[in-house]
């Protein structure tokens, strides 16, 4: 590994007047595709390429006039014509691409660093961190700051209908700040290198167990940029979260706030209907209540985060209040597709216990005195380990019949053997609760088939494709 071109931070972010072409190589990961948006929306010339081309990440591309070129077309001589070269994280260092793109002589970083040094350094940006709800809050936080007539830039890691990943506003920049590494010389969270201003800690469990070994692994990654912020907002609900809080909160002009359950702030007096939550804050000794369209304590916690932040940068309640009253979601995040049969369908992307729990706490608020059929797919790399089996038991036998759609795919975290997925059944099944762990598409469509109870919700967790139930003719078969 040769890093003597790797650019470091400071010195992009001091020669940024002097590049001009930059080229993303894997241009169409999750986050590659959006960086490079931002980055040509700033004025530079960017182009692209990756091994295939697909909708949406193409067709999104394509609609802002980045050319893009297949990898096979991308030599080190192609290569030197640019200024600088982006590196997605799918290039593992221990390829042959890699030791291409450190040969070229061409200074090269990751995508986190390209827009932290290029986009986002003149920027007011406020990162949302956290194990949980890190994109609802980052959309949150967007559509109330345009609502508020801020023009807002945004990177948010989720789909959104009618709406780009990214885009680059005018003073506030709200990102997501994901824990997660950057790429194969930058071994360090992606919220490192964003220039962040403010912090939102919406949350702080262990997660990742392919790249942290503990929970104080990913506390370290927050202690490098703890020092810099200006507003620091945490849940106190987290013992990490207080942990940190406890080493950083000095008598200096750092603005820091709580909130959560037992906190001064809040949300206190929640209440949940079919359409919506109210719920109050307490706001320099005033009680100020709140109406949203939001749906469960964990969607008003992400709210309550972006109130505590409008509020420190002096926006005035009346507005707040009017701001949070329509509030969209992600796609995916209990997000009704339609009905099968007599159930309706319920997307959601929880993969970690804790968000199962939360999650099946507002369906239940919302769809009071219905069955709710679970099916969960544990296929990030924590849950498909053993690591997270109790506590998968407690989550998950909260609802009324189980179903666990476990693809026979080896785990990659640090520490852990494979998730038991029969014993995971067979466990739920033993608290009054029918379970049943299948592994094939089939297998799971007969086991809905049995399970299905009228005027149910069956509620589907999964942060890909469920054995492929979303890729099937399942969805064919669903009605509005």
């Amino acid at each position: 590994m040769d890093l003597s071109h790797l650019i470091s931070q400071e010195d992009l972010i001091k020669n940024r007047h002097k590049i001009k072409k930059v080229f993303f190589y894997r241009i169409c990961g999750a986050g590659m595709g959006p960086a490079a948006v931002l980055v040509k929306q700033a004025g530079f010339d960017v182009e692209g390429a990756d091994s295939a081309f697909y909708p949406p990440m193409s067709t999104f591309l394509e609609s802002t006039g980045i050319p893009l070129h297949k990898l096979d077309q991308v030599t080190p001589e192609f290569l030197k014509k640019y200024d600088l070269i982006v590196v997605g994280n799918s290039v593992a260092g221990k390829l042959e691409t890699a030791r291409m793109i450190e040969r070229t002589g061409v200074p090269f970083t990751s995508f986190p660093s390209a827009i932290g040094s290029l986009v986002l350094k003149d920027k007011n940006v406020v990162g949302i961190a956290g194990t949980h709800g890190k994109t609802t809050t980052t959309y949150f936080m967007t559509q109330l700051l345009e609502k508020l007539h801020q023009n807002p830039g945004s990177l948010i890691g989720g789909i959104i209908e009618g709406r780009e990943p990214s885009t680059l506003g005018d003073k506030y920049f709200a990102i997501e700040a994901d824990e997660y590494d950057s790429a194969y010389f930058h071994k360090i969270s992606k919220f490192r290198l964003y220039e962040m201003k403010h912090l939102i800690l919406t949350s702080l469990e262990f997660d990742h167990a392919d790249i942290f070994s503990s929970v104080e692994k990913i506390e370290d990654e927050f202690r490098d940029v703890l020092p810099k912020m200006k507003t620091i907002i945490f849940n106190q609900e987290y013992p990490s979260a207080m942990k940190l809080m406890n080493e950083y909160r000095k008598d200096n002009d750092q603005k820091w706030f709580l909130y959560g359950k037992g906190s001064e702030i809040g949300p206190h007096d929640v209440k949940t209907f079919e359409t919506g939550s109210a719920f109050t804050l307490k706001w320099q000794g005033q009680n100020v209540s709140f109406e949203t369209s939001a749906i469960g304590e964990h969607n008003i916690l992400n709210l309550t985060s972006c109130i505590i932040f409008l509020y420190s940068e002096g926006f005035k309640t009346e507005e707040i209040q009017r701001a949070t009253r329509q509030m969209e979601m992600v796609k995916r995040r209990q997000e009704v597709r339609g009905k099968y049969h007599d159930m309706v369908v319920i997307d959601d992307f929880a993969h970690h216990p804790r968000a199962i729990t939360v999650t099946l706490d507002a369906i239940r608020a919302r769809f009071k005195n219905r069955k709710i059929i679970t099916v969960f797919e544990p296929i990030s790399a924590t849950a498909r380990s053993s690591i997270f089996q109790n506590e998968f038991r407690d989550s998950l036998a909260s609802s009324d019949k189980v179903i666990i759609a476990k693809a026979d795919l080896a785990t990659t975290a640090l520490n852990g053997s494979d998730l038991n997925g029969d014993l995971l059944a067979k466990e739920i099944s033993s608290k009054g609760k029918p379970a049943i762990c299948v592994s094939k598409l089939d297998d799971l469509r007969k086991a809905i088939d049995q399970y299905e109870e009228k005027d149910s919700v069956l509620l589907i967790l999964s942060n890909r494709t469920c054995l492929g139930l979303w890729e099937s003719n399942f969805v064919q078969e669903l009605k509005s």
